[in-house]
């Protein structure tokens, strides 16, 4: 290893470009620190940093094969980690500014929740009144469909009557509940 220390870094891309592993080593070790300090000096975070280099560093090996650097390698890795930077940067500023709408919401809904949980309970209490107005067989086959999500076969299984039956019965719940709850019915069911 003690001779790729004497190596350019234009003999060292190409040796990297074939998977050579000390080449990787040699460039890791002529240029981690480097662009630590880079990274570091732009962020204030060391840990950021750290990641930053860190991950360029795995990217550099992983796609060791499929690399195009045309000019320097100082100039590519550099150009990497400052876009990089560029990209945390901006993730950062969406996520702040995710946070700040959500507490925003938390806010205001603080406010409007005994009034949305008020007018949401009238909902329920309404669709319930309507459903409890059905045939006994017809909502009992109705709920068990809607309320516990069982499918027409293990309806007409439980309820010891034919598939046809359970399908007329919802048939006719659907159709008196779309009469009844009219363009509130599609936002329910």
């Amino acid at each position: 290893m003690a001779e790729y220390s004497t190596y350019t870094d234009e003999v060292l891309v190409p040796l990297l470009q074939k998977g050579d592993k000390e080449a990787y080593a040699e460039i890791y070790n002529r240029y981690n620190g480097l662009l630590y300090i880079f990274a570091y000096n732009r962020l204030k975070d060391r840990e950021e940093a750290k990641d930053i280099v860190h991950e360029l560093f795995l990217r550099l090996w992983a796609d060791h094969s499929r690399l195009a650097i045309t000019g320097r390698l100082s100039v590519y890795l550099y150009t990497a980690v400052r876009n990089r930077i560029i990209n945390l940067i901006a993730h950062q500023q969406v996520a702040s500014r995710y946070i700040d709408s959500f507490l925003s919401y938390i806010g205001q809904a603080d406010h409007q929740s005994a009034d949305y949980l008020a007018r949401y309970n009238d909902l329920q209490t309404f669709i319930q009144r309507e459903i409890s107005n059905l045939q006994p067989r017809t909502r009992e086959i109705f709920e068990l469909s809607r309320q516990s999500s069982l499918t027409r076969r293990e309806i007409a299984e439980k309820l010891g009557i034919s598939e046809e039956t359970v399908k007329s019965h919802m048939h006719t719940a659907l159709k008196l509940l779309k009469a009844r709850l009219g363009n509130l019915f599609f936002m329910v069911f």
